[in-house]
């Protein structure tokens, strides 16, 4: 198997990892009636971590099937003072068992976040070893968190064909027998430091310190050892205050600067010992809301973004490589957008840390169920806080958005127990975070929401315009304008002053098959669609009653044509023109603020060899002394 891969954890990275991506033995099982190894018939090769729909698997199955299996071998290395071998799954839809010659070693439901298994008990000495996974997924079963995967045989109107089994970067790694776990980052722009939650797992040792290094370039942030308590470290960290102003500025993150705090842990034990090492990064990031105003950084900050599906030609929901990944965040960057809203997905975390790298914007939203039963919620709230578990760490982050168009709540306005759901996960995930904005339920049917998100699909410019002119339209707005043909809050829950976002609108379609392709309104040539970008942009930019907008959408995808992209990413009309309708034109005032900026930029990261174009730089570079 390869090691050529892109490290899959980016915010926790540990030597001694293997790739298991490649070609695996596979069967599909249609009607679920193994239950064991040992009835397989292995009768196919699939190319994992590529779902069985895609082409890039070599199945290219689309149809309906309830399970399927995966099997591969490999060489166990040593492990050597007591360490262990740990595999680890990045996604697998819906349903994962795992068996390790023969032992079953771990199970997991949910096909958005990982899961891992320790191999080190189940490992055969002296011969190769196998691994056996068996997926089970419904592909009609909609009281699953399921997002845009279509429950009919063929894709209709904005869903879009399944995903089954392994989708996301399987992998190994040797870790000591007490191992540093997991890592969470606070940061606290008001007392200049970072909170860090540092937890162990392995065997429980009393005698363990934990030494932290933060930098940034040559520059030394913190260098402080801790003593390991119940297998947990939880500090506020101080940062060294480096005084001057245009400094201070330097070091925090925005999408114009993301200036990224590279970390490194080293786990000692009483004798001198290094029992763990592991490299991480964080920054000092805030947002807030003000009033009705998004806020980054203590100053207002509008927040142009484009609706992301997350879906390739060829390999659907997986991205075809980690290039593509970067390219991604690039190409909204390129667009004029500082942010992404990523629809109905939880993101691989390697399109996460080129965000981080890279400078944009995303919201996380919580792929949808389509039923309210019990079980729905169970598994919603349960796959939700693992979302969150995985990814709070991210500075790329700014919201969590849990429902979309009271998908998986139809009945939301005259149901109880609706409300009462969206307004559990709206607390649970600011119980769970409490450093970014929620948005309850985008769309429309707000009951709990520090941010009012509005879709408006309406295509002709001026009636955008005339619906949201000015902040003289609100109490209308909220009392007899339904853009999306419902109230955009329920009865008894009004709005108290959050911040408004038109947080869909547009989806122009244009391609060259107009027939069968779809969109919320649709051009006849590329002059025709830039022009109606344009004119609709000019539009949603200017009122002063939006603290933001997200655009439908980023890319074509399947049935789609929607999309600013075509599918393969090219761009449909010059990408600096897309990025001025989008960004609109500076002000001479705007145009000498972005140059002092640069200036003192470039003046930093000369004095502090912090690199200048260097995103690909591995997170693992030589620690400053």
């Amino acid at each position: 198997m390869s090691e050529t891969h892109a490290y899959p954890r980016p915010q926790l990275v540990r030597g001694n990892w293997t790739s298991l991506n490649g070609m695996w033995d596979f069967a599909l099982d249609h009607d679920a009636r193994w239950s064991q190894p040992e009835h397989v018939q292995w009768n196919a090769k699939i190319n994992v971590p590529f779902s069985p729909e895609t082409e890039a698997s070599g199945v290219g199955n689309t149809g309906f099937y309830q399970a399927c299996w995966y099997r591969c071998t490999f060489n166990a290395p040593e492990l050597p003072n007591g360490e262990r071998l740990v595999l680890h799954f990045g996604a697998v839809d819906y349903s994962a068992t795992v068996w390790a010659n023969g032992k079953l070693v771990a199970q997991h439901e949910g096909g958005y976040t990982p899961f891992s298994a320790d191999l080190t008990e189940a490992l055969v000495e002296g011969e190769p070893q196998t691994i056996v996974v068996r997926a089970l997924d419904d592909p009609q079963d909609l009281a699953k968190p399921r997002g845009k995967q279509d429950w009919l045989l063929e894709p209709h109107s904005i869903w879009y064909p399944r995903t089954t089994g392994i989708w996301q970067t399987v992998w190994m790694e040797r870790v000591p027998a007490t191992a540093i776990a997991s890592l969470q980052w606070t940061p606290n722009l008001a007392r200049w430091e970072l909170g860090l939650e540092a937890r162990l797992d392995g065997q429980r040792r009393d005698d363990l310190r934990l030494r932290v290094k933060l930098y940034v370039g040559n520059i030394i942030l913190a260098d402080d050892t801790y003593k390991v308590v119940a297998g947990e470290v939880s500090r506020r960290i101080a940062l060294s205050d480096p005084g001057i102003d245009d400094y201070r500025n330097e070091l925090l993150w925005s999408p114009m600067q993301p200036t990224l705090i590279r970390a490194h842990m080293q786990l000692w034990g009483r004798r001198g010992e290094l029992v763990d090492e592991v490299h991480s990064y964080t920054a000092l990031r805030q947002v807030a809301l003000q009033g009705d105003r998004f806020v980054l950084n203590g100053r207002p900050y509008r927040l142009r973004m484009v609706l992301d599906q997350g879906y390739w030609p060829g390999t659907g929901i997986t991205a075809p490589n980690d290039e593509a990944l970067q390219r991604d965040v690039e190409l909204a960057k390129a667009m004029g957008f500082n942010g992404v809203r990523k629809h109905q997905k939880i993101e691989d975390p390697r399109y996460l840390y080129w965000a981080d790298t890279l400078g944009l914007l995303v919201w996380e939203e919580m792929p949808s169920a389509y039923r309210f039963t019990k079980k729905a919620v169970e598994r919603l709230a349960r796959e939700w806080t693992e979302a969150i578990e995985r990814d709070y760490s991210h500075p790329c982050i700014v919201s969590w958005v849990p429902f979309n168009e009271s998908w998986g709540i139809p009945d939301l306005p005259e149901i109880p127990e609706q409300r009462h759901y969206v307004q559990a996960l709206y607390h649970l995930t600011r119980t769970l975070d409490s450093t970014r904005p929620v948005i309850g339920n985008d769309g429309w049917e707000s009951v709990a929401t520090d941010i009012i998100g509005i879709h408006d699909y309406a295509d002709d410019p001026g009636e955008i315009a005339e619906r949201y002119h000015s902040d003289e339209v609100v109490g209308r707005l909220f009392t007899r304008e339904r853009p999306g043909g419902r109230l955009l809050t329920i009865e008894g829950h009004p709005h108290t002053g959050q911040p408004i976002m038109l947080t869909e609108f547009g989806g122009i379609a244009f391609s060259g098959d107009q027939d069968a392709t779809w969109g919320y309104s649709r051009s006849e040539s590329s002059d025709a669609f830039a022009g109606q970008y344009r004119s609709l942009l000019e539009v949603v930019r200017e009122p002063t009653l939006f603290a933001g907008f997200c655009y439908t959408q980023f890319a074509d995808t399947y049935q789609e044509s929607n999309g600013l992209l075509y599918a393969d990413r090219r761009p449909k009309f010059p990408l600096e023109d897309m990025a001025a309708a989008t960004r609109g034109p500076k002000t001479p005032h705007e145009q000498q603020i972005e140059r002092e900026w640069r200036e003192r930029l470039l003046r930093f990261q000369r004095e502090h060899q912090v690199p200048l174009e260097d995103p690909a730089a591995e997170i693992t570079e030589e620690v400053p002394e």
